[in-house]
């Protein structure tokens, strides 16, 4: 993803207290993310913390209710939002909503999204309770592309954690999430440098041969 000498934007929709746009937010501000910056910051829920905190923050930020209102309807508002401040590249953060299919063919391979499990096992709601229930030994993290499906597009990154026999799944959620925060910026960082192609599901990064 190139945009020049211009920084890449993001726009970061999220539901609740927002660690993942903060972990974001941090990375871009300590330089592990050069090049990069929070264009707005979206919520779907008034009480949001993670919004609550963007607005302390100084950042350009929205909120669009999702309660009540028809999908495609509220996707575009969000969508013409996102348009309006420039947005390059969606991060979804905790966003407890599916996007419409208008909303993901409108920025196609431009939505990052984050599951606290190690995809395709344990998609959907509550995964890590899920991982623990079943009993795995490993689990972990995925940030893929978002695609008309559930926790199903293309896969960036994961990481992987072994779950401890002292584990319960409250701990094991908090072990993940520290996982999460490092595999979104690494994630954010393998899509702005545009140096990968997608290969049916796979992504794959491209070899840059040095010039003489």
């Amino acid at each position: 993803m190139s945009t020049g000498d211009k920084p890449v934007r993001l726009g970061i929709l999220l539901s609740g207290r927002g660690s993942n746009f903060l972990a974001i937010a941090e990375s871009i501000r300590t330089g592990r993310l050069p090049g990069v910056q929070v264009a707005v910051v979206i919520s779907n829920v008034a009480e949001s913390a993670g919004l609550a905190k963007a607005r302390e923050m100084g950042l350009a930020s929205a909120l669009f209710v999702s309660r009540g209102r028809k999908r495609a309807e509220h996707d575009a508002d969000v969508t013409a939002c996102l348009k309006a401040h420039g947005v390059d590249l969606v991060c979804l953060a905790g966003y407890m909503r599916l996007l419409s299919p208008e909303f993901v063919a409108e920025f196609r391979n431009r939505i990052l999204n984050i599951h606290p499990s190690l995809l395709p096992a344990f998609p959907g709601l509550d995964a890590q309770e899920q991982a623990f229930h079943y009993g795995v030994k490993i689990t972990g993290c995925t940030v893929h592309f978002v695609d008309e499906h559930l926790d199903h597009g293309v896969i960036v990154v994961q990481r992987a954690i072994p779950v401890l026999e002292s584990d319960d799944a409250h701990s094991l959620a908090g072990r993940i999430l520290v996982e999460e925060h490092v595999a979104y910026t690494e994630a954010i960082a393998r899509v702005v440098s545009g140096e990968y192609e997608i290969q049916g599901r796979r992504y794959v990064k491209r070899t840059v041969l040095a010039q003489d």
